[in-house]
């Protein structure tokens, strides 16, 4: 099973993809080259990085609530 911190840096690479194909996505446009394969894979990869996040949410969720302590130590 993937780690929080895995999950978080797949979301952040797949970011970087999804705005590289926004930018190709743009360049064919101007070309006058249809675009909509690239639209499909885009959307798709926006559906896996909401997966994603709702994994990231759900992981969070289940990690243990830290205690908070009251400066100097003393536990109210």
């Amino acid at each position: 099973m993937p780690t929080l911190e895995f999950v978080r840096s797949e979301i952040e690479r797949m970011r970087v993809q999804v705005s590289r194909q926004r930018k190709e996505i743009l360049q064919l446009q101007r070309a006058g080259i249809p675009t909509s394969s690239a639209e499909a894979l885009l959307q798709r990869m926006l559906d896996k990085i909401d997966a994603l996040c709702a994994d990231r949410d759900q992981m969070k969720a289940a990690l243990p609530k830290p205690k908070g302590k009251v400066l100097g130590g003393r536990k109210w």
